[in-house]
C-alpha cells in the first residue's frame, strides 16, 4: 500500500482510528463478558482458598483433641534444681520419686604428656599406626591411624583422626598451654575427647611400628597422659539403683526426663521429684479449641456477609458448599457424644455453648468442675469414638483430602480460568482479522478517492 493511502491522504480521512474505532466496538463487549466471567471465578477460587485455609486451621485445633493425650498432660517439679532438673513428655503418669544422684557421667580425654615446639612439631621420626579401640559391646568402631613422613605432624595427625570415615568415637584437638618442663615457654599439646559420655565410650589408644615418639601416644603407658576417665551416671530412685551413660536420662521414669546437674554427698537430701496433672496445659488446649472455632466461624461469616452494595458482598455470599459446610462442623459440635461414659455427654455440660450468633464461649467453672469431678469423661466428650473432635477431625479430612468437594471445585474452576483464556486469544485473533480486512477496504477505497481527485484535477484544467 502506498503511505498516502495508509494515512488516508486520498480521502483524507483517518483511516487508522476510524478502524481501531470499529474493531474496539465490536469486540469490547465480547471482552467485557470474558472479563466479567473470569472476575466471578477468581473470587470463587480465591474464596474456596480462603475457606480451605481456615478450615485447616481449625483442623489442627481440633486434632489436639481427638487422641485424648491431651488430658494426660503432666508436670514434673524437682524440688532442687540445682542437682536435678525434670521435664515431662509421652506416656507420663502423676506419681511422686525420690532421687539421689551420687555419680554423674563424663567422657573420657586424655591429654598428652609430650610436650612440642608447635602443631607442626614431628610427632615421630619413622611410621606406623594408632590404632583406637572400645570396651566390648561399644556402640563405637575401632579404627586404625597410619602415620608415616607425610602426616606426622600434631595438625595432620590430628587432622587424620577427625576425618576418618571409621572413626565415630574420637575427637581429636590441639591445645597451647605454659611448659611444666621449660618454665616461660608456651608448648603444643594432643587431646583425645570421646565423643559421648560413659564408661561404654572409653576408648585406648596403642601404636603399633614407629619409634619411641610414636609411642609417647600409648595410653597404656599411664605417664603418656592426663586422663580424665570416662564414667556412667549414677542415681539412686525410690531405692533402686539406675546407671546410664549419660547424664540426661529419658527411661528410668516412664515420660520423664531426668537432667543430672551436680554430684550429691551420701549425707544430702534427696530431690523430690513429684509428676502430677497439668490442668492449666489442660485449659488451655480447650480453651484453644474454643478460639479455633470462633475464628474459623469469623472466617466464614465474612466469606458469606451480604453487603449493602454487591461489592461489599463476602466472595462466597449465598454458596450452598459454604452453607452445607458450616451447618454440619455446628452439628459435629452441639450434637450429644453417644460414647460417652458418664453423664457428661455434650459440651454444653463441661461448660462450651454457642449461641444464637454462632459464637462460641467456655464458662471456666462449669469446665473446672467437670474435670475435677470425672477427667477421663471429659476426654471421652471429644476424643472416644464418636467424641466431638473425632466426628470433627473425620468431617474436616473430608473436606480438606486431595478429590474431596472442595478440591474437585478448585479443579473446575482452574479450568474454567484457563477456557476463559483460550477464549479471550480467539476474541482477540477474530478481531485481529477483522482489523486487517477493514484496513484492506479503507485504503482501497482511499485509493479509488484519491483517483478520482486526480482524474477531477485533470478534466478542470483541460476543459476549464
Amino acid at each position: 500500500m502506498s503511505i498516502s493511502s495508509s494515512t488516508g491522504l486520498g480521502s483524507g480521512m483517518d483511516i487508522n482510528g476510524i478502524v481501531t474505532q470499529l474493531v474496539t466496538a465490536e469486540g469490547q463487549p465480547q471482552f467485557n463478558a470474558i472479563t466479567k466471567q473470569e472476575t466471578a471465578t477468581q473470587s470463587r477460587l480465591s474464596g474456596l482458598g480462603t475457606l480451605k485455609s481456615a478450615l485447616s486451621t481449625f483442623q489442627t485445633t481440633v486434632q489436639k483433641l481427638k487422641d485424648g493425650s491431651a488430658f494426660k498432660a503432666t508436670q514434673a517439679v524437682s524440688s532442687n534444681e540445682s542437682v536435678l532438673k525434670v521435664t515431662t513428655g509421652v506416656g507420663s503418669v502423676a506419681g511422686t520419686h525420690s532421687v539421689k544422684v551420687t555419680q554423674l557421667a563424663k567422657a573420657q580425654q586424655s591429654v598428652t604428656a609430650a610436650e612440642y615446639t608447635n602443631s607442626a612439631a614431628a610427632v615421630a621420626d619413622t611410621g606406623g599406626t594408632l590404632d583406637f579401640t572400645f570396651p566390648t559391646g561399644s556402640t563405637k568402631t575401632a579404627f586404625s591411624i597410619t602415620v608415616d613422613s607425610t602426616n606426622n605432624t600434631l595438625a595432620r595427625i590430628r587432622d587424620a583422626i577427625n576425618s576418618s570415615a571409621s572413626n565415630n568415637g574420637i575427637t581429636a584437638s590441639i591445645i597451647n598451654v605454659d611448659s611444666t618442663v621449660t618454665p616461660g615457654t608456651t608448648v603444643s599439646k594432643l587431646v583425645f575427647t570421646a565423643k559421648d559420655s560413659g564408661l561404654a565410650n572409653g576408648f585406648t589408644l596403642t601404636t603399633t611400628g614407629g619409634d619411641a615418639g610414636l609411642d609417647k601416644l600409648n595410653t597404656a603407658t599411664s605417664a603418656n597422659y592426663s586422663t580424665t576417665s570416662a564414667a556412667d551416671a549414677i542415681i539412686s530412685i525410690d531405692g533402686q539403683t539406675a546407671t546410664r551413660s549419660t547424664n540426661s536420662m529419658t527411661d528410668v521414669i516412664q515420660g520423664v526426663t531426668l537432667d543430672l546437674q551436680s554430684l550429691q554427698s551420701p549425707t544430702d537430701t534427696p530431690v523430690n521429684v513429684n509428676v502430677s496433672l497439668d490442668s492449666t496445659a489442660i485449659n488451655k488446649t480447650i480453651t484453644d479449641f474454643v478460639s479455633g472455632y470462633n475464628t474459623f466461624r469469623t472466617a466464614t461469616s465474612n466469606l458469606s456477609k451480604q453487603g449493602a452494595s454487591s461489592g461489599s458482598n463476602g466472595t462466597l455470599v449465598g454458596d450452598s458448599t459454604l452453607l452445607s459446610i458450616t451447618s454440619k462442623l455446628r452439628q459435629d459440635t452441639t450434637n450429644t457424644v453417644s460414647s460417652a461414659t458418664s453423664s457428661y455427654n455434650s459440651l454444653a455440660m463441661i461448660g462450651i455453648s454457642i449461641d444464637k450468633d454462632g459464637v462460641m464461649s467456655l464458662d471456666s467453672t462449669k469446665l473446672s468442675t467437670a474435670l475435677s469431678a470425672n477427667l477421663s469423661s471429659v476426654s471421652d466428650v471429644f476424643s472416644s469414638s464418636d467424641g466431638v473432635a473425632t466426628r470433627l477431625n473425620s468431617r474436616l479430612t473430608g473436606y480438606l483430602q486431595s478429590g474431596g468437594s472442595l478440591d474437585t471445585q478448585q479443579t473446575s474452576l482452574g479450568k474454567q480460568l484457563k477456557s476463559l483464556t483460550t477464549k479471550r486469544a480467539d476474541v482477540q485473533l477474530r478481531l485481529d482479522n477483522l482489523q486487517k480486512g477493514l484496513q484492506k477496504q479503507f485504503i482501497a477505497m482511499d485509493l479509488a478517492v484519491g483517483q478520482l481527485k486526480s482524474t477531477a484535477s485533470f478534466l478542470t484544467q483541460r476543459f476549464g
